[in-house]
């Protein structure tokens, strides 16, 4: 079995990390650059960092954190936010990140997904889905783009399967029900995502305390746990979370 990944993300906005609820009520918490290099000197297994208004805002990643943050952090980077073109993705690998989150304009353009991987590679291409319960539809959760404010109509289920068949090499799996609430992510959209597709899922929204990871590795099947604001505001360090893990019987790297 292989290590469960430990994965503080940096939402950044105007080039502050920010976390909020839901997607709104934004707060500051900090230099993305500055939680960086905690976090790769806390043990972190990875970082994402997604830039959360670059695809509203329209406008490209900022090229100069991503190039700053490689320099000084030797663990895989995952960069996100405002990707819309193979030259985007290509800019952004030439700064230094390891994998590509492509969200929106997945969606919008289905084959970015299959030229993506065919140029970079599949296990570069990760595919961001942003999920919510469908209010009218139990056990349905409808994607949602630019940033969480707008829906698609898209079974968020059927499109994990095509964007894996496309050649996306893993996902990241956002509950906007959850996010920011500290309640636990989706176990059950988790779980039947994590259940469908063959490539890794990363479980993010709604992590407040330790057994939150556990339960999302254990009933929600997740390859790795994203994590924002119990890391960004002291709950628990990378540390605490990894030896809690272990303890529990969860592989992780120590």
């Amino acid at each position: 079995m292989l290590n469960t990944r430990i994965i503080p993300c940096l939402d950044v906005k105007n080039g502050r990390v920010v976390k909020g609820t839901s997607f709104v009520n934004l707060r500051d918490a900090g230099d993305p650059v500055e939680l960086a290099d905690y976090y790769y000197h806390e043990g972190a297994d990875e970082l994402i960092f997604l830039d959360i208004t670059a695809t509203l805002e329209k406008r490209g990643i900022m090229v100069n954190i991503v190039k700053l943050i490689s320099e000084n952090v030797f663990i895989p980077l995952t960069i996100g936010g405002g990707l819309r073109t193979i030259e985007d993705m290509r800019q952004i690998l030439l700064a230094g990140a390891d994998k590509v989150s492509i969200n929106t304009a997945a969606v919008l353009h289905p084959s970015l997904i299959q030229e993506g991987a065919t140029k970079f590679g599949s296990q570069c291409i990760v595919v961001a889905i942003d999920a919510k319960h469908s209010p009218d539809n139990q056990g349905h959760w409808e994607v949602f783009i630019s940033s969480g404010q707008r829906p698609t109509g898209i079974d968020a289920v059927a499109w994990a399967k095509e964007a894996v068949a496309r050649g996306a090499g893993e996902l990241l799996l956002t509950s906007i029900d959850a996010d920011g609430h500290r309640g636990g992510y989706d176990i059950e959209l988790t779980r039947k995502i994590s259940e469908t597709v063959g490539v890794p899922v990363i479980a993010s929204g709604g992590a407040g305390n330790l057994n939150d990871l556990y339960q999302a590795v254990i009933n929600g099947k997740a390859d790795a746990v994203l994590a924002a604001s119990i890391f960004h505001f002291k709950k628990y360090s990378i540390k605490k979370t990894k030896e809690f893990l272990h303890e529990k019987g969860v592989p992780v790297r120590l």
